[in-house]
């Protein structure tokens, strides 16, 4: 049987496989137990990993950040402004029917034509540790 690549948008398990050890290993620098999330180009999962003693918010959190970063194609720390009173997204988080997060730690990924392929989401950490570990996993992914 031949394997038929059903969307354009797809992100291979191999890849999604590096981003979660390249954001395990920069948790691990960080001393702080994260959960990563890997999304596809239609914020459909991949690949997940919850590290020991990771805090159990973070298993949800993690999972909006990334939605959110394949949706709008932005990591979500740049979205933040636009989602406030007065602001042109300002409520867009009650239109849609899964959650938003305009919160660091969620990343989009791009392919070589700059297109989104998918998303990476990390929680546990602070705003700045989440972050940091979504970007090391993104990283990955696009090397």
């Amino acid at each position: 049987m031949t394997t038929r690549q059903i969307s354009p948008t797809t992100l291979s398990l191999e890849s999604a496989d590096r981003a979660l050890d390249a954001g395990r290993a920069r948790a691990e620098e960080l001393g702080v137990a994260m959960n990563i999330v890997v999304l596809d180009g239609g914020a459909y999962g991949v690949a997940s990993a919850r590290m020991d003693g990771a805090a159990l918010a973070a298993i949800e959190t993690s999972a909006v950040k990334a939605r959110t970063a394949v949706l709008f194609a932005q990591p979500t720390p740049d979205l933040a402004a636009a989602v406030q009173p007065g602001a042109p997204l300002f409520t867009i988080d009650v239109a849609t029917r899964e959650p938003l997060a305009f919160v660091p730690g969620g990343v989009p990924v791009t392919d070589a034509a700059g297109r989104v392929i998918g998303a990476i989401g990390a929680g546990g950490g602070t705003p700045d540790q989440d972050d940091e570990v979504a970007s090391a996993a993104a990283t990955a992914i696009a090397s």
